[in-house]
């Protein structure tokens, strides 16, 4: 048995913006987690600007643990991205609700205390806006919104 399946591009009929959305999608997620699991302090510090005074052992321990997610889930969105295109759409739903959890808890919920919101607070509600749009193009099937000839 194979690592990697053969592709079901040929299959996909959904828009192939949604699918190089989907690849970028993957890139920012592998990018952000080499960083909480390579930089000495995760980025907690000198990118999100969180005070390290207090329970720093902790805090870079947690980013590196979300790195370590990141990094094999990012490598994921970028095999389904190049070589699984019809699963864009499950992927892109799943980023979504993944985001929108993110966004919440974040604006609303339990990592909504102060005023200081670390950069990925910001790109988890524009990923939610822009996900919603690529998740549609990629469930429109492009030969039947392409007229006759």
């Amino acid at each position: 048995m194979a690592l990697l399946p053969p592709s079901t591009n040929a299959d996909y009929r959904g828009s192939n913006l949604a699918a190089g959305f989907l690849m970028l999608s993957g890139v920012l997620t592998l990018v952000p987690g080499l960083i909480h699991y390579v930089l000495p302090d995760g980025g907690s510090g000198v990118i999100a600007h969180i005070d390290l005074s207090t329970r720093a052992d902790t805090i870079i321990a947690l980013f590196a643990w979300y790195g370590a997610m990141q990094i094999p889930f990012g490598l994921l969105i970028l095999v389904i991205a190049a070589r699984y295109r019809t699963l864009t759409p499950l992927v892109l739903l799943m980023l979504v609700l993944m985001q929108s959890l993110s966004a919440f808890a974040a604006w609303f919920g339990k990592g909504s205390h102060g005023d200081h919101h670390p950069p990925e607070h910001y790109g988890s509600a524009a990923f939610v806006v822009l996900g919603l749009v690529f998740l549609g193009l990629s469930l429109r099937d492009r030969k039947a919104a392409s007229p006759d000839r």
